[in-house]
């Protein structure tokens, strides 16, 4: 009933705002599976129902196989021993995998309608070729029979991490490509990203009584399991779980035999689940989680919007940090800032990789990037309210815009469009993903205005919730809420590799007016503020638009603030006059907050000598 509701409100917003959107398939996920714990090995049945909501007709179907990424000589393990700067959880260690370390995904059987279908592999990519093409607006059930091997823990999926954690079950089951308006996504596993239609997930699984289950979803069989989960519990040498998740993209699960699962309710009903081994190393970090937690989520949804979901589980399990629909799996033994910062990050893709889902591969920067401004943030709002130790400051991001600037001027900087698989080095990657990724909204707030970045932000949740959004729809609505043109920063920030750099040039005086000279060097132009200090102390901020916006940000109407005519973005060289004389100036600074990403602020300050 509450989906219906969900998707009722949902169509009725769309018909509020006039908004119209592309469409999306959408698939249920029915997976019987069991586990055997003796040998690591996966048996599972899944029944997939896929509605074409696409204009065309399907033939074929690809699924992702993501195990097999973790055998030698495959992908992973090749890029792995190949790229310049290796993740060190990998290396080559999947290339000294031997049979029974490795992870599988034998295929069985693929049916349609009570028909084998012909299949064929292609690393960690399943082809099926249908007896029955699927039109358009019409659905299809295909079967599926597999039997899969847990590998050792490497990256994300696997059994017996570092910490001792039995089972880390991501990405562990034939996961349906999607297909979209450019049609199938099918890259091949290289430890990167992900992109998935949404659905409906109702998953049953059977392991040995004494492992403990956390899980995307909500568990629907509590009274028969113990656990954390509820008072009672059925004997037995085995147990079966069975849980149920509406409008995700994907499915995870971890199970451990020491698992202590704690559980919180929020106010407004939403559980909060806490699964770990507790031990001196981690029993105090995550005893004080809870409340931090729910204190996050009160600023956050005020910030970024409502959590649609009604519990989230964070887990321990994996190897560092890792986000999926309605839970995340985390390495638990940390200190209580370490623990925070990571359950903070990762609960972030709720926003926008669970409930806005870019696709990843192609603009990891929208996830990873958005998380982390929001991650600096939250973490800055927690040491105001003194829940964990460190020092508030007026500008969380400073820290970043730096580490940035440094990383440019190393010349290793790639374009941020580049596709998650294909960048040069992981450096790069995690530089472009993360960092230049949180600076796009670091830059944006600078470029519009506090308020309207706000507000841009939410309308963006609201608007592209469950719709797969990509630049274009997020800069669009950047643009609608501050009236301001934005395509020129997108094509500048996103698809090139120009840089900001702009100096005070010089200062001279012409018909008694004291004329400043700003120069712009480098190649990304941008709008610019310079404040002019006076000697008596007192200070006016010069604002210069560029004339590529149409337009101009506010300020507040307190602030001593002069806004000149428009800069050219053609001219390098842009003269305004100061209504002081040069002695009374103490010194011109140009982006006096150090917002722009300007490759070298040592020519923004000038500093006047003279007496």
């Amino acid at each position: 009933m509450k989906f219906v509701l969900f998707i009722a409100l949902l169509i009725i917003s769309e018909l509020g705002t006039g908004q119209s959107y592309r469409w999306q398939q959408r698939v249920n996920y029915t997976m019987s599976v069991e586990l055997d714990s003796e040998n690591h090995q996966l048996k599972g049945n899944q029944y997939l129902t896929l509605y074409n909501n696409s204009p065309d007709t399907l033939t074929k179907l690809y699924y992702h196989l993501y195990f097999n990424a973790f055998q030698p000589g495959s992908d992973m393990d090749v890029r792995s021993r190949s790229i310049i700067d290796p993740d060190p959880r990998i290396g080559k260690r999947i290339a000294t995998l031997t049979s029974d370390e490795i992870g599988y995904h034998d295929i069985k059987c693929v049916q349609q309608e009570s028909k084998k279908l012909k299949f064929s592999i292609h690393g960690t990519i399943l082809q099926v070729e249908l007896n029955k093409p699927i039109f358009p607006l019409d659905s299809a059930i295909i079967e599926m029979e597999f039997k899969s091997q847990v590998p050792i823990q490497i990256r994300r999926s696997g059994r017996n991490n570092k910490e001792g954690i039995d089972y880390s079950m991501a990405q562990w089951y034939p996961k349906l490509c999607n297909y979209d308006e450019q049609g199938w996504h099918t890259p091949p596993y290289v430890a990167r990203e992900f992109y998935g239609p949404w659905g409906r997930f109702d998953v049953t699984i059977k392991m040995d009584s004494k492992y403990c289950i956390g899980a995307t979803g909500l568990l629907q069989n509590s009274e028969n399991i113990g656990c954390g989960y509820s008072s009672d519990e059925s004997k037995g040498k085995s147990k079966t779980w069975h849980f149920i998740a509406e409008n995700v993209h994907d499915f995870v699960w971890a199970a451990d035999r020491d698992y202590t699962h704690k559980i919180y309710t929020r106010n407004n009903n939403c559980k909060l689940h806490f699964l770990y081994q507790e031990n001196d190393k981690t029993k105090d970090a995550w005893s004080a989680l809870p409340v931090i937690i729910d204190s996050a989520l009160q600023f956050i949804e005020t910030r970024f919007g409502p959590y649609a979901y009604t519990s989230y589980s964070f887990i321990q399990g994996g190897d560092g940090g890792m986000e999926y629909p309605m839970a995340t799996l985390i390495t638990g033994n940390r200190p209580l800032i370490s623990l925070v910062g990571v359950s903070i990050h990762e609960l972030m893709h709720s926003w926008y990789q669970m409930m806005l889902a870019t696709n990843e591969s192609l603009y990891p920067w929208m996830d990873e990037g958005f998380a982390s401004f929001a991650e600096e943030e939250v973490i800055n709002h927690l040491k105001k309210l003194n829940l964990i130790p460190g020092q508030f400051v007026a500008d969380p991001h400073n820290e970043t815009i730096r580490n940035y600037i440094d990383f440019i001027n190393s010349g290793r900087e790639e374009s941020l469009s580049t596709h998650a698989d294909h960048y040069s080095t992981n450096t790069a990657y995690g530089q472009e993903s993360y960092g230049k990724g949180a600076l796009c909204l670091v830059e944006l707030k600078y470029i519009i205005g506090e308020t309207a970045f706000r507000q841009g932000m939410l309308n963006y949740y609201w608007r592209w919730r469950f719709r797969h959004p990509n630049p274009n729809d997020f800069f669009r609505e950047m643009e609608k809420v501050s009236r301001i043109e934005l395509d020129w920063f997108k094509e500048y920030f996103v698809y090139s590799t120009k840089t900001m750099d702009y100096s005070i040039d010089s200062l001279y005086v012409k018909d008694a007016k004291t004329i400043c000279r700003v120069k712009r060097i480098g190649l990304f132009p941008m709008p610019i503020e310079v404040r002019v200090e006076l000697k008596s102390t007192s200070s006016t901020l010069y604002y210069i638009p560029l004339n590529l916006m149409l337009g101009s940000k506010p300020f507040e109407k307190n602030m001593n603030v002069v806004q000149l005519k428009e800069w050219s973005w053609v001219n390098p060289y842009y003269e305004f006059i100061i209504d002081a004389s040069i002695e009374s100036i103490k010194s011109i600074q140009i982006d006096p907050e150090n917002q722009m990403l300007d490759v070298n602020s040592s020519n923004n300050l000038f500093f006047n000598n003279l007496n």
